[in-house]
Order: structure tokens, then sequence, then C-alpha cells
């Protein structure tokens, strides 16, 4: 019987895997130079934590999440985002004490949910995300929008949209909430029964029904943006100043809704109007989480994050035909004729890599014309030739693969030779 992989899920192959690397490089870099540090929590932890934090009336809580119980009875869930996880670390291990605030970190891991696998969307899928704990500054809410921003520009992609809205604080979700309420109440039945369910527990999250969409009373609903109070309204406005500050464009949507409870203030996405990119245009989202550390027993800190995804990362990548610089070939391949110099081969190649160079070299006992076919699929920079004879008078010839010269080389100089060829190249 022949086992394939799972559904949802991906073989990510050599060839392919280098953009990948890349990619998270480069994430790392730009959080480097915002000071953003890494944090790896585990891929599963106990379901109460995604419960109490995503919340219970959400797709991915009611129908996403993955999870089992171990054998000590215990339910514990594959994690579906990485906020929580994050904010619950930060909170067992007393991060809120450090003395340098806010904590901003960021992580790059895989997250599992029970979807419907579609182009650029699995199951098992890696998300980069970053979380700032610590400050109610509207300034950090534009930092991390400019980050995420950065992110997408910085490796070539153009054809972005900004998307923001401000869900409130408590008092402005209320007062929502109740208008919502009133707003569906009355043709609630002809809306599908996740929509019946949200209406008194989180008719917000109704805005956001991909079935209903197109409802007459979606385009009618209240706007989040006409209950805000003052506080709200200024914050709100300042965050918007800010990101004019650092030119960066945006659109003010009031019917943007995050897909989790625990947002609050600032929401966020950054969508691509590539062509070719496919009907769901949404690249990533983030928004403001004020209140979720004391949901999971921590002290009252303001935070705030994004998660973006690295497939659809690369899918726009794709649509736009954004190349990336992945470096490819290797710098050296060893040819060898005999059995002595083949045995010698084993040492001259780990003399080199140890000097810092790319080799590689046949193990399957290939012709020579066989090896430098080798050598030119791979790329190779440059191929060392020798045999028993060579190897008796303690040279090797040198080929230079893009010019065709070659020249001949003492053992004891080889590897002085090879680095000086290729700073040159």
């Amino acid at each position: 019987m022949s086992i394939q992989i799972p559904r949802g899920t991906q073989d990510i192959l050599p060839g392919d895997v280098e953009r990948w690397q890349l990619v998270e490089e480069a994430a790392r870099e730009l959080c480097k130079k915002f000071n953003y540090k890494e944090i790896r929590t585990p891929i599963f932890e106990h379901t109460e934590l995604f419960l109490r934090s995503v919340g219970d009336t959400t797709d991915i809580v009611q129908k996403e999440m993955y999870s089992f119980e171990d054998r000590g009875g215990r339910s514990l869930t594959l994690r579906p985002e990485g906020t929580a996880a994050v904010v619950r670390s930060f909170v067992e291990n007393k991060m809120y004490g450090l003395p340098d605030q806010p904590t901003k970190l960021y992580y790059i891991g895989p997250m599992f949910r029970y979807e419907r696998p579609q182009s650029g969307r699995y199951r098992q899928f890696v998300q980069f995300g970053i979380e700032a704990l610590g400050s109610a500054d509207p300034a950090i809410d534009a930092e991390v929008i400019s980050l995420a921003m950065e992110m997408y520009t910085g490796l070539g992609l153009k054809r972005l949209k900004l998307v923001i809205n401000s869900l409130g604080d408590g008092e402005s979700r209320t007062a929502h909430k109740t208008a919502l309420v009133e707003h569906f109440n009355q043709q609630i039945s002809e809306f599908c029964s996740d929509c019946q369910n949200r209406l008194e527990t989180n008719p917000l999250r109704i805005l956001d029904c991909k079935k209903d969409h197109e409802h007459p009373l979606m385009r009618t609903a209240p706007s989040i943006l006409d209950f805000l109070n003052e506080e709200s309204k200024l914050y709100f406005d300042k965050v918007q100043r800010y990101l004019t500050d650092m030119e960066i464009s945006f659109v003010v949507d009031s019917g943007l809704v995050r897909g989790l409870d625990y947002y609050n203030h600032t929401a966020f996405e950054i969508m691509s109007d590539a062509d070719g990119f496919g009907a769901i245009t949404t690249l990533m989202g983030g928004g403001r989480y004020n209140g979720l550390a004391e949901e999971i027993g921590g002290p009252e800190t303001p935070g705030i994050g994004f998660a973006m995804s690295i497939e659809r990362l690369l899918l726009a990548l794709k649509a736009e035909g954004v190349e990336l610089p992945v470096q490819t070939g290797v710098d050296c391949y060893v040819v060898t004729l005999g059995d002595q110099a083949k045995d010698a081969s084993v040492r001259v190649v780990n003399d080199l890599r140890k000097a810092g160079l790319t080799v590689e070299k046949d193990y399957l006992d290939k012709k020579i014309k066989a090896q430098f076919k080798a050598a030119d699929r791979l790329g190779s920079k440059f191929v060392v030739v020798f045999g028993d004879d060579e190897l008796s008078k303690g040279t090797f010839q040198v080929k230079d693969l893009q010019t065709g010269d070659q020249e001949e080389v003492e053992l004891d100089s080889l590897t002085r030779f090879l680095i000086d060829k290729l700073s040159k190249v």
C-alpha cells in the first residue's frame, strides 16, 4: 500500500526550501532592525488556552482546531495561531517584570487548522508573527503595521493594499453590539446557522461571514466607527496620523472584522491585488488585543501584533513575478580518476569544506565524463580534477567552468587558490 501525505499538508523540497529560508531570514533581519526578539513556544498547548483567548464562538475553536486527549486525560491542541501561546509564555515567565518594556517578540513556525485546502491555504501552515506587549501607545500600532508593510515591500511586492479599522474599547464595542443585534434580529432566520448562533454571543462576527456577505443587511449594518467614544476616536486618529507621517498608504474600512475574539481598537489587514493571486486576497492580519494577558491569568497588559502566512507571501511573490535572489550551485566539484585518487578525495573535499567552500564529489563511481556532467548540473563554479598520477606528483588540475580556463595547482596551494578565485567571481 502506498502511503501519501495527509490532505492539506505539503512537502517543501530542495529547490523550493531555499526560497523559504530566504524569506525567513528576511523576517529575522527585519525584526532585528525593529528590536524584536525571537520566541519559540510548544507546538501544542492546553486546549483551554485557546478557548479562553481565541474565543469559543470563533470558527477556529468551533470547527478548525486539532485537539486530542493525552494519556493523562488532558485536552491538548495543536496551536492554530501564535498570539495566545506567546502571551501565555509572557505571563508564565513574568516577562512583564523585565526592565525594558514593551516586550517585543517574534515567532516563525507551523500552525494547524482543519480548513478546506485551497491555493495558499493548508491545514499545516507556517506563520511569521510579532507581538508587542506592555504599551498602549498608538505609535506602536503604527510601528507594527510599518514592520508588516516593510516585510512585503522589502521582498519586492508592490501590489499591496493596507486596510485598517478601529474596533474601539469595551464601551464602544458594547454600544455597537447592541446596535448590531437590533439590526440583524428581525431577519436573522435568513442567515446561516453560524450567524444565528452569533447574534447574541458575538454579533460582530456576523459581519465576517463568508456565506451571507451578499445579504442586503450586511451593506446597511451599523458601523463601529459611529459608536466610538472620544477616547477610541482619538486613539484611531493618532494611528492614522502616524501612518501618514511614515508615508504608508491605507484605506479605512469599517467592515474589517478580525476572526479572533481578543481584538480591540486597531485592526488591520494587508491584501494583494496582483493578477492571478486568487479570490482570497488577504495576505496577513493583526490588531490590538488589550485584555488578553488578563484573560489567561496575567496582569493588565496592552498588546498588539500580527501574523502572516509564509505560503501566501510566496504565492504573492509568484503572482507579481518577483524572483528571490536565491543562491544556488556549489563552489567546487572534485573529479577523480583511479582508486587512489578516489580515496584521497575524501580528505581533499573535507579540507575545502573546512575552509568554508561548498564542495561536492562523486559517490557512485561515475566515469570522468559523467562526473563533469554532474558538476555542470550542480552549477559548480570550479572543478578540481586529479587521478592517481597527479596525486603522486601532488598536483591538481583546476578548471573554471565559466571561462573554460584550466590551471595546474599544487596540493598545498589548492585551498588558497580556490578562495582567491572565488572572491573574484
